[in-house]
């Protein structure tokens, strides 16, 4: 369908060479389309589905968004109230969806619906949804602390007509497909924000190096070079936390455990780095003017989307009560 058929190492590798720009937009705005709307297609749609939607998405000809959290269901994916009933060979979409990246200029939609009255986990479905069809309204473009050049809209349908050849695999399997997606769409993140932390470890050592306060360096105070030692020592566990996770995954392993704890940990890893940094840049740390300050506020996110660290602290806590007993 026009990729390169590799595995999924190097989607990371990718991400992780993505950190070198300076922002958390583009990034992000990459991995919606390389890793959170094409999973599913990729794994379970049909081949008339991939030739429609997945070919021009990985020619860049298509702009994908992921519709899945809404105004009263961010991380709990099973209480979306978005329906999507099927009359005749058609599936009506009413509802609405919140947070979407990239919402505001997509072509299409991997919109996630409920399509019966069944159980919240098997209630639900996964569409393809065309983002020009009538009763599809943007209703804004949501102004953000940080990820700013990336668009996120808060989206309403109303009445709006799908082919129910659309449907992504079978119908009622959504969240179990969602749920795959998750695990590649926490590993993009936690690659994308390797180097940036790296970076703003580096740019605060030369500037603290060269900054004089009571005529002698910043960072010759052992407290400032000790505390930015710590910090370089967990982003390389993190780092190497992430590599193991993928090397399973790859070989076909549930890596749900690991993926959460990893997207756990870079969540706080970037609000620790981050934070710890921009108060050694003191006052010029509270400008617009520097890499920390941007990087602040940008991987703040990496706490929220794709589930929050409480989610992933629910799961590595479910995963634990499955462990034997001694």
């Amino acid at each position: 369908y026009g990729g390169m058929g590799l595995d999924f190492s190097y989607n990371i590798a990718v991400a992780e060479e993505l950190g070198n720009i300076r922002c958390g937009g583009i990034p992000m705005a990459i991995g919606v389309q390389a890793g959170m709307t094409t999973p599913a297609l990729t794994r379970f749609g049909s081949d008339e589905l991939k030739k429609q939607f997945l070919v021009p998405t990985i020619a860049g000809d298509f702009v994908a968004c992921l519709g899945i959290s809404e105004a009263g269901a961010g991380s709990d994916v099973a209480n979306i109230k978005t329906t999507a009933v099927k009359k005749g060979d058609e599936y009506v979409i009413n509802g609405g969806k919140m947070w979407t990246t990239s919402g505001c200029q997509a072509d299409w939609m991997c919109l996630l619906a409920n399509t019966s009255e069944g159980p919240p986990h098997r209630n639900k479905s996964l569409i393809c949804l065309p983002m020009n069809l009538p009763g599809i309204h943007v209703a804004k473009k949501i102004d953000k602390l940080g990820m700013r050049s990336s668009d996120t809209a808060q989206i309403f349908f109303e009445d709006v007509r799908v082919p129910s050849k659309n449907l992504i695999g079978e119908e009622g399997k959504g969240f179990t497909y969602q749920m795959l997606q998750f695990q590649e769409e926490r590993l993009w993140g936690v690659a994308t924000v390797l180097t940036p932390l790296e970076t703003i470890i580096q740019e605060t050592i030369d500037y603290t190096r060269q900054r004089k306060v009571f005529d002698q360096s910043v960072l010759h105070n052992q407290a400032v070079h000790f505390r930015l030692a710590e910090l370089t020592t967990e982003v390389e566990l993190l780092r190497s936390l992430l590599y193991r996770t993928v090397a399973l995954y790859v070989e076909g392993n549930d890596v749900t455990k690991f993926a959460s704890m990893a997207k756990l940990k870079a969540g706080r890893l970037a609000r620790e780095v981050t934070d710890s940094c921009l108060q050694f840049w003191g006052g010029m740390g509270f400008t617009s003017e520097v890499l920390v300050s941007r990087f602040y506020r940008d991987l703040r996110l990496m706490s929220i989307g794709g589930g929050t660290d409480e989610t992933m602290l629910s799961i590595i806590c479910k995963y634990m009560e499955t462990l034997p007993t001694k």
